[in-house]
């Protein structure tokens, strides 16, 4: 009765809420690996990607997870049968879930590509189609590879991946929530056959294999980006493998008036920075509970 009292007179209370902006990105797909008896492979898609604001309450609890990178397709040779790179694992803050990046498609017809946060290139086979996008944030699809010569790029957060014979990855976009532009979220780069080295999009999309003796680039931790792909080498019948792709990030950041976050679950690893007026919590790894 007490407490109706109160509420009468004074209204409901509501704690003192935090202004926090954010940027949440799901970690990238691997690139596919190169068959010696049919082509290249296809780009890692990259993660998923998100920035927006929102005010939390303080001593408002939310979970924090960070996606790993998908694995890197294996390279066939001597009748080994190549792989098609894995999809991204998914990132997390409070309210919103962003899918990983698909796997790039393997240079064999049973290695199709799959969709994701951005979808991942298809490979040279008869299954060339790019993988799809799906998820409710912002990705494109896989670029589309071809039936007899090269893969296509992993899609990217600002583009979708470039098809066969210019099988760039998609670009990703520009962030400064660090206070720094930074881009996030770019595809990983198709394979040529013959013709390596293609480029990973801007946002840490992995370059595909430049020669037969090493696989595709590894996308780049922290950014989403997809994981370049591993080529074939038709007149030799040799073959690489792709990258693996890179891990995603979350990041947040508000005014430096607030106090420091008041507790972070042991299993995320986190680095704070302060330029001038604001806090940025950046979240690298691992998952765990945060209290504002």
């Amino acid at each position: 009765m007490i407490a109706n009292a109160i509420t009468s007179i004074f209204g409901s209370f509501t704690p003192s809420a935090t202004s926090f902006d954010f940027l949440v990105v799901a970690g990238g797909g691997g690139g596919g690996g190169g068959s010696n008896a049919v082509g290249s492979g296809g780009g890692g898609g990259a993660g998923e990607y998100t920035s927006s604001s929102i005010n939390l309450p303080l001593g408002t609890s939310f979970t924090v997870t960070v996606g790993a990178g998908g694995a890197r397709g294996l390279g066939g040779s001597g009748g080994t049968i190549n792989t098609k790179g894995t999809a991204g694992s998914n990132s997390a803050f409070s309210t919103y879930t962003l899918l990983g990046g698909g796997g790039g498609g393997g240079g064999d017809a049973t290695n199709s590509p799959t969709a994701g946060g951005s979808g991942g290139g298809g490979g040279d086979n008869a299954a060339y189609i790019g993988g799809a996008k799906v998820g409710s944030y912002t990705g494109n699809a896989g670029g589309n590879g071809n039936n007899g010569a090269d893969g296509g790029g992993g899609g990217g957060a600002g583009a979708v991946g470039g098809a066969s014979t210019n099988p760039v990855g998609g670009v990703g976009l520009s962030n400064s929530i660090t206070g720094s532009a930074v881009y996030y979220a770019g595809g990983g780069a198709g394979a040529r056959n013959n013709a390596g080295g293609q480029a990973g999009g801007n946002g840490g999309g992995g370059a595909s294999a430049a020669n037969m003796g090493v696989s595709g680039t590894a996308g780049t931790a922290n950014t989403g980006g997809g994981g370049g792909a591993g080529m074939n080498d038709g007149t030799n019948r040799s073959t690489s493998g792709g990258g693996n792709g890179g891990s995603g990030v979350v990041i947040l950041k508000y005014p430096d008036s607030n106090p420091d976050l008041s507790s972070i679950g042991g299993g995320l690893t986190y680095t704070k920075t302060t330029p001038t007026g604001y806090k940025v919590y950046t979240f690298t790894a691992g998952t765990g509970t945060v209290t504002v």
